[in-house]
């Protein structure tokens, strides 16, 4: 694992669960990954997630995706701002994601936010992804 992008890597363990027909996936925990997980449960991505700790063992989360009828993976995850390229907006700039079909997770000064919650606080902030 590269830990260069640990949300990258995430992102990466999720698609390939999914595409793989995995019932769960685990990722190591970090405060900023719990918030984009809860997120992605909040608006209906993943079925759930709990957070695992152990004797011994560093924390994880570990992640219930979501299937269609035909057992095909619903999440689409699209990485924005990399460690090389950070992408930030204003207010005025947020994304919309497939015509409002989908959602940006940015963080802020506020905290992680979706794009709607932004625009209802009126904060900007760096892009982490999109997910439709």
């Amino acid at each position: 694992m590269s830990m260069t992008d640990p949300i990258a890597d995430m992102f990466t363990i999720i698609r390939n669960g999914s595409k793989a027909g995995f019932e769960k996936v685990e990722v190591p925990y970090s405060k900023i990954k719990y918030e984009i997980v809860k997120i992605l449960k909040t608006e209906g991505f993943i079925q759930n997630f709990k957070v695992l700790t152990g004797e011994n063992q560093h924390r994880k989360i570990q992640i219930f995706l979501k299937y269609d009828e035909n057992r095909k993976g619903i999440i689409h995850l699209q990485r924005v701002s990399k460690p090389g390229r950070r992408v930030y907006v204003d207010t005025d700039h947020l994304p919309s994601v497939r015509g409002g079909l989908g959602i940006s997770i940015l963080s802020t000064s506020r905290g992680i936010l979706t794009d709607q919650m932004a625009r209802k606080y009126h904060v900007g902030g760096e892009v982490l992804c999109y997910v439709w």
